[in-house]
């Protein structure tokens, strides 16, 4: 499903394997750093953290550096402080924006944010004005390896998913949100191997950009949001 998710092709995925898989590992450590702040360090007693886990382990992330996070974040190792923010605005030509950030310093965050929306021709707006656009769904893209689409949607039923989309390189099975547990463990189950997995921001009505300079306009702001420390995640409802 074109737009909903930080990056319309997975192959657009910049820079080498380790300075992506960097990025993702550090934005994933200050959720679980979040997460403990708010619920604790026990995951058995912390849905919210057993969430980020299971996502951290989707995306290959060591064991060892999950049990560093949380003992960081439980005082064990240090004080960590992050605020989660919300970003809402429009890019070029009406495209909706919501950034997702975790933040210690929301001034600097917020200047950042605006300057990439400004460069772009966007603005950033208040809060509510662009979330109405997208629903929460619990996302997995998955390597087609040697699975054909009836194999594939036979398990997506079976782990209760709602949807299964085909793409040229991959598979994407959306879910309830709150189902995410349920279904990663499902496919996990079944050997499933993940390009990415977690609960993203669903475009309920995309707009097609079919002009080539607003394309790289939004291209430009996705780059800038990915770059970006303080950003976990950024949704858009652009079909480019």
């Amino acid at each position: 499903m074109a737009g909903h998710s930080k990056w319309s092709k997975i192959k657009r995925q910049k820079g080498s394997a380790d300075a992506l898989r960097s990025r993702i590992f550090t934005k994933i450590g200050r959720e679980i750093a979040v997460a403990v702040k708010a619920g604790g360090a026990d995951p058995n007693s912390n849905a919210r953290l057993a969430q980020i886990i299971a996502k951290a382990k989707a995306n290959n992330m060591p064991n060892d550096n999950i049990a560093r996070g949380i003992k960081k974040a439980s005082g064990e190792m240090g004080s960590i402080n992050y605020e989660e923010v919300i970003y809402e605005g429009y890019g070029p030509s009406g495209v909706a924006f919501v950034v997702e950030a975790l933040t210690d310093n929301k001034n600097r965050t917020a200047a950042e944010i605006r300057a990439i929306f400004n460069k772009a021709g966007g603005s950033l707006g208040v809060a509510g004005c662009a979330a109405i656009s997208f629903e929460k769904k619990s996302v997995f893209l998955v390597e087609r390896g040697e699975i054909c689409e009836d194999a594939m949607m036979e398990i997506v039923l079976e782990c209760e998913a709602e949807d299964l989309i085909e793409h040229e390189e991959y598979f994407e099975i959306l879910a309830n949100a709150i189902d995410f547990n349920k279904v990663l463990e499902g496919l996990s189950a079944k050997n499933i191997v993940f390009i990415k997995s977690g609960i993203e921001r669903v475009a309920i009505n995309l707009v097609d950009i079919e002009d080539e300079d607003t394309a790289k306009k939004l291209y430009k702001m996705l780059d800038g949001f990915e770059d970006n420390d303080d950003v976990s995640a950024a949704f858009h409802n652009a079909r480019i």
